[in-house]
């Protein structure tokens, strides 16, 4: 593939703000605890399950105004080509759509979101990113 080809590409994707940085990748034990206690807002669309909580950007260690961690359960897909699939389907939609959370959150305010797959078998890409704008308008809304 050419150079010039291969930079136009990545110039249009980072413009167009697609992007899934590490910043907004949930890796902090003690947010990951708090956000699986007890009190905060779950919301359904299967094959997901969005849980999810509102905190202050003072609270938050990393300056991201939001976090996100995709989880696949083992008991559901025992190989883990199934499992990263599932985890690959969720991370696009999220890159794709995070601009409905992203473009709805108050100034000062930072999300902290969990999405879980909840089905039993292989879902298609479609079908799981449908899904992921149905739950992320739910979340903009209970925001």
């Amino acid at each position: 593939m050419p150079t010039s080809l291969r930079s136009t590409r990545s110039s249009t994707l980072v413009s167009a703000g697609h992007t899934f940085p590490k910043a907004q990748r949930l890796c902090s034990r003690k947010l990951t605890e708090q956000l699986f206690a007890s009190g905060n807002r779950t919301l359904s669309a299967f094959p997901l399950r969005a849980i999810f909580m509102v905190c202050n950007s003072d609270a938050m260690p990393v300056a991201a105004r939001c976090q996100v961690l995709m989880s696949v359960s083992k008991r559901l897909f025992k190989h883990a080509v199934d499992r990263n699939r599932c985890k690959r389907q969720m991370r696009e939609a999220w890159r794709l759509n995070s601009d409905i959370v992203l473009g709805a959150m108050p100034a000062g305010s930072t999300i902290v979101c969990a999405f879980i797959w909840t089905a039993r078998d292989l879902q298609p890409s479609s079908l799981v990113e449908r899904k992921m704008k149905n739950l992320l308008h739910r979340i903009t809304e209970q925001i």
